[in-house]
């Protein structure tokens, strides 16, 4: 098989797709890497490098994307890529179709296999190649928070940990998964006040234990989260229901109690957004804007400011998989691979996960019709 690496072009994505030792174990499995040039500078990692691992180094996206059976990239496509698809060719990345109708009729239009990063499950429910990028994006959360919170950059002026006579900030995380455990390592690092807020309990019996009763623990509702958000200094979303839109848990009305300098860091934009206030997604260039006095950071690649730490983390997952899929084809990993299968997001112009149906209200065909016998 004939593996395709464009660079990443969405607003500062620096992260790449493979690595030297992911190219490697490709091309000792027998298959042809081609990459585009400088796709790895961001991560720090030359074409040189590519080449002595065993890649070809092309000029342009459009070269890539002609002359590879699979492409894998980091981040969903951009508009400017949709012309690029073949169709039949494999699509390996992270799509986050549910808030993108026009990238999915694309997909639907080219009749593009595209596997989804982010809903690759396993038996157990938990998410592997979502996991690190998830364990990234929960401790970012929280200095990108402590950041904005200081009075230059808008916030109240507050320090995260305070100091001995001075209160703490109060950081509040709802949704008690991989974003928000690894939010709150990072914010009793600092020495903040925590306050977790999941609808397991659980998930709540789990984070107390794990945490030594040293952080807050709240069921998830309505009453809770209006309390919690009316007296957080930093809110952290960090919801995720795979594969659908996020659920609009925070509203308007509990926001606009929020007090003016008070930070919101959506750590669920790239699915829709948890905060009713987070109306639009930005990015590392132009980071946050202030809604009823509240500072609110709603960028969708938040590991991408990170690149090189989060290339190699998602790499290190992504590669058996990856493996699998150019090592059998993409029909036989998948009947082979419960968890591929799953990942299995659209088929021969059908679209077969059912939450993004549902999100974007488009007909949904189960992978089971498309190809009989499949496990999932």
């Amino acid at each position: 098989m004939i593996i395709g690496v464009p660079r990443e072009i969405k607003n500062n994505e620096n992260r790449v797709a493979i690595t030297p030792a992911g190219v490697q174990a490709m091309v000792a499995a027998g298959h042809k890497v081609v990459i585009e040039n400088n796709a790895g500078v961001g991560s720090g990692i030359s074409n040189e490098e590519y080449i002595a691992a065993g890649a070809e180094i092309l000029a342009t996206p459009q070269e890539v994307f002609a002359a590879a059976d699979m492409i894998m990239k980091v981040k969903e496509p951009l508009p400017q890529e949709y012309d690029l698809f073949k169709e039949g060719q494999v699509l390996f990345t992270y799509l986050h179709l549910a808030p993108e109708p026009e990238l999915t009729r694309a997909l639907l239009a080219k009749k593009v296999v595209g596997i989804a990063y982010e809903t690759v499950e396993l038996d157990n429910h938990t998410l592997p190649l979502l996991t690190p990028m998830s364990e990234v994006a929960g401790r970012m959360a929280v200095q990108i928070g402590a950041r904005f919170l200081e009075k230059p950059q808008g916030g109240k002026g507050i320090l995260l940990g305070g100091v001995p006579g001075v209160p703490a900030a109060d950081v509040v995380i709802i949704g008690g998964g991989v974003v928000g455990t690894n939010a709150a390592k990072m914010a009793m690092g600092m020495g903040a006040q925590v306050t977790i807020i999941d609808k397991s309990a659980d998930r709540l019996r789990y984070l107390d234990d794990i945490f030594g009763g040293r952080i807050k623990t709240l069921m998830s509702n309505s009453y809770n989260i209006e309390r919690a958000v009316r007296f957080a200094d930093l809110l952290i979303g960090a919801v995720l229901i795979p594969g659908a839109r996020a659920p609009k848990l925070v509203t308007e009305e509990m926001v606009k109690q929020m007090k003016p300098g008070s930070v919101i860091v959506d750590v669920a934009i790239d699915q829709g957004g948890s905060v009713e206030t987070i109306d639009r997604v930005t990015t590392h260039s132009d980071p946050v804007y202030e809604k009823h006095g509240v500072i609110h950071y709603a960028v969708a690649n938040m590991p991408g400011a990170v690149a090189r730490t989060s290339t190699f983390a998602l790499t290190n997952v992504t590669l058996p998989y990856a493996l699998e899929l150019a090592n059998k084809g993409w029909e036989k990993a998948v009947r082979e691979s419960k968890p591929l299968a799953r990942g299995v997001n659209t088929v021969d112009g059908k679209l077969t996960y059912q939450a993004v149906a549902e999100a974007l209200d488009l007909p949904y065909t189960p992978l089971t019709e498309v190809l009989p016998g499949v496990q999932l």
